[in-house]
């Protein structure tokens, strides 16, 4: 982080949160929503989490949930903005407006998960926040975002099907047990309500992909985090233990992008560098890298 920090020190919170003359961070209301919009499509691909909400909100007011989206503006216009709920999400911000953002986000005293999106974005954003005494668990900085439009380039496992709240019993374990080997906890461990909400949600809308087994057990599972009309972001790919090492993944991706693509003609995700198996299958099916994402755990 050295040498992210040295760069870009100069527009941090030590100089006036970072902010350029003119410029100043509010969170944004009802009347910003069409500003918002056009800001996200620029990048429909990088902005599928915020493009989402908005389809499903209709709206860039903060949510009854408490989350808000704090917007920078140069007089009346949107440069950039932040999701912030959970999580920090940027949308087109640049990294050099990161510090100021990240100044207002502390300043709401909330507490953060994680920071994800565009990786130089992202980690201007830790750098900021860093200042303020916040440290991470983790710092993922390299995350190959990838997309396919079009047939996969393999055949479809055709035992993937969405899954069925019938199923959640089964569907839920299986969920938490990706959760805690992509992050390194249980996502019990504030309560099964929240988390059990989520997966149930997914279910319903229609976003829960699975294959049981003949006995009820999850062989493979994936769902779609975020849909818009132009493209879906794939998250919690998980295959049981039991049957890893065989050669189903690849099938099973082209089959996720199957159904994902009835819902939208781009499917998306992204990826640790590190792991290279799963590169190589998404590569196999037909993704190909389009940007680079970085995701900060705290």
């Amino acid at each position: 982080m050295a040498k992210m920090l040295s760069r870009v020190a100069p527009w941090l919170a030590s100089r006036k949160d970072g902010a350029a003359p003119g410029v100043a961070v509010r969170t944004l209301g009802g009347s910003d929503t069409s500003q918002l919009m056009d800001l996200a499509r620029q990048d429909a691909v990088a902005n599928v989490f915020i493009l989402s909400h908005l389809a499903i909100a209709g709206s860039a007011a903060p949510t009854t949930g408490g989350a808000s989206i704090l917007g920078v503006f140069d007089g009346g216009t949107l440069l950039g903005a932040c999701w912030a709920g959970a999580n920090l999400v940027p949308v087109q911000l640049d990294p050099e407006l990161a510090g100021t953002v990240a100044a207002s986000a502390h300043r709401s005293g909330r507490r953060y998960a994680s920071i994800f999106g565009p990786a130089d974005t992202v980690l201007a954003l830790y750098a900021g926040l860093e200042r303020f005494g916040q440290s991470a668990h983790e710092i993922r900085s390299d995350q190959p975002l990838m997309t396919i439009a079009g047939p996969p380039a393999v055949a479809p496992d055709e035992h993937l099907g969405f899954g069925q709240l019938a199923d959640f019993d089964r569907i839920l374990p299986a969920c938490a047990a990706m959760f805690e080997e992509e992050v390194g906890y249980s996502p019990f461990l504030g309560g099964r309500e929240y988390y059990s909400r989520r997966v149930k949600g997914l279910i319903r809308a229609g976003h829960s992909m699975v294959h049981l087994d003949a006995s009820g057990e999850v062989v493979f599972k994936a769902e779609l985090g975020a849909v818009t009309p132009e493209v879906t972001q794939v998250q919690g790919v998980w295959m049981n233990p039991e049957y890893r090492g065989q050669g189903l993944s690849a099938g099973y991706m082209a089959a996720v992008v199957g159904l994902a693509q009835n819902l939208a003609p781009v499917t998306s995700l992204y990826v640790n560098n590190f792991n290279t198996r799963a590169r190589a299958t998404y590569e196999r099916v037909g993704f190909r890298q389009v940007g680079t994402f970085a995701t900060v755990l705290f």
